[in-house]
């Protein structure tokens, strides 16, 4: 575990702890998300909207993790087309 992972683990922890949320809960939320920046995001999720329940939290973190999936989308798709670019110009001679 990275000590940025570490830090934005405990963060949610505190935060979900805040709401009456259990440690464990917090763990499961973070170990989905994956990474430090994603985990932060949710924490400052908690921290600003207070959610009363646990599926308003799981929620939000099914659309961080489709935030992410569309990002990672649109980049490979952005690298392809690039590819595919500098493959057509290598063709015509440019």
């Amino acid at each position: 575990m990275s000590e940025d992972y570490g830090y934005a683990l405990n963060a949610l922890t505190l935060a979900l702890a805040k709401q009456g949320f259990p440690k464990e809960y917090a763990e499961v939320l973070a170990k989905n998300l994956g990474s430090p920046k994603a985990i932060l995001r949710l924490t400052s999720y908690v921290n600003q909207v207070k959610p009363r329940h646990a599926e308003d939290i799981a929620d939000e973190m099914l659309a961080i993790m489709e935030d992410i999936a569309a990002w990672r989308n649109k980049k490979e798709s952005e690298a392809a087309n690039a590819a595919y670019n500098e493959y057509l110009q290598s063709k015509r001679g440019f």
